[in-house]
């Protein structure tokens, strides 16, 4: 199988970028696009279609297991993590990838998401005491948990603006960890938080349901989240 690559190539921010293209082959269906991006970076010489010399392709991972969120960008326009991208998936020669719109480019397909740990540390997400959790928190807890900040839901969030005031899913997630399990002077603190931040934002187009890479069930945390913070209810238990 032949596929022709269009990857943004674009040496820095300060620089003008552009799509070049690179032949790949493979006898394989389930060779992903990671898989394919370290093979050309494998090559002595790496050149395009046109027969130019260009430099390694900037791309960022670490685990290539659905683990890290790492290989986050565009493939063919959608949202995705590179390493769970088959190329044979597309039905089509053509393949496009390029960096992810939301968020400052650094070099190629590689962006500055400092914008999703700036929010989760601007909204304090951390307890200073012990939590304790219990049967009715222990699957929220372990949904919330899988959650890889790979920023897939902001990119296709229509009210997410990075250093705008509605913080998207990246931060709802790990959010709903603890308002499903603080309480008293701190919980209400996180919940008034959550509430500025998330409720008043989220214009409900749940854009975001389906491309999450982790199958993270992002409707039924938001329901729950927003229900604690518009009723004072933390699951089961009305906070005193």
């Amino acid at each position: 199988m032949k596929y022709l690559l269009e990857i943004w190539r674009q040496k820095d921010k300060d620089t003008e970028g552009s799509y070049r293209t690179y032949l790949y082959e493979t006898e394989s269906v389930s060779v992903t696009a990671a898989a394919a991006l370290s093979e050309l970076n494998e090559r002595k010489v790496l050149t395009d279609t046109e027969g130019n010399a260009s430099e390694k392709i900037r791309w960022e991972c670490s685990c290539l297991q659905k683990k890290c969120g790492a290989c986050a960008m565009l493939i063919d326009g959608k949202p995705r993590l590179a390493c769970d991208a088959r190329l044979s998936e597309s039905k089509k020669e053509r393949i496009r990838l390029e960096p992810l719109r939301k968020f400052p480019i650094i070099a190629d397909l590689t962006v500055n998401r400092e914008v999703i740990f700036d929010e989760l540390k601007q909204m304090q997400l951390w307890s200073a005491s012990d939590i304790y959790t219990d049967d009715r928190n222990n699957s929220i807890m372990y949904e919330a948990s899988r959650c890889l900040e790979c920023g897939c839901c902001l990119e296709v969030c229509p009210n997410f603006v990075p250093g705008g005031d509605f913080y998207g899913m990246s931060a709802m997630v790990p959010a709903s960890r603890l308002i499903a399990v603080m309480k008293g002077k701190s919980g209400k603190q996180l919940r008034r938080e959550y509430g500025r931040v998330i409720t008043d934002g989220c214009g409900k187009s749940l854009a975001c349901r389906n491309i999450c890479p982790a199958g993270i069930d992002i409707e039924g945390l938001m329901a729950r989240s927003n229900a604690a913070v518009l009723w004072g209810w933390i699951f089961g238990a009305r906070d005193k």
